[in-house]
């Protein structure tokens, strides 16, 4: 089993940063892609960028490229997204996750495993 623990969600000023951090707990088996979500109140669940923990495959959602990065350490036991530039439109409630199925084009509902959320709150 495993278990996802986020922190570093804040409150912060438009352009911004800040580096959200997931913790694994437990043995990642054939969970191959991890990722960060975010949900917005009244909006849906969506996939910020993924990575693959078996190879380097990463992607980003449109309006992540170019400011999040994503990383997981060699050990697989931490998982980070640095946000910069940070826009009004980033406020949501951020979530790390784990999925059994390869990264690319995977919806919410194909992962798993999920943490708590840490909120992230940006004013202009």
């Amino acid at each position: 089993q495993v278990q996802l623990v986020e922190s570093g969600g804040d409150s912060v000023q438009a352009g911004g940063s800040l580096r959200l951090t997931c913790v694994v707990s437990g043995f990642l088996g054939s969970r191959s892609c991890m990722g960060w979500f975010r949900q917005a109140p009244g909006k849906e669940r969506e996939e910020v960028a993924s990575i693959s923990t078996f190879g380097s495959e990463i992607s980003y959602g449109d309006f992540a490229q170019g400011r999040f990065t994503i990383s997981l350490t060699a050990t697989k036991d931490t998982l980070y997204l640095q946000m910069d530039s940070l826009k009004p439109e980033d406020t949501a409630l951020y979530y790390c996750a784990a999925s059994t199925k390869w990264c690319g084009r995977l919806l919410a509902s194909d992962f798993g495993d999920w943490g708590q959320g840490t909120q992230v709150t940006v004013s202009s």
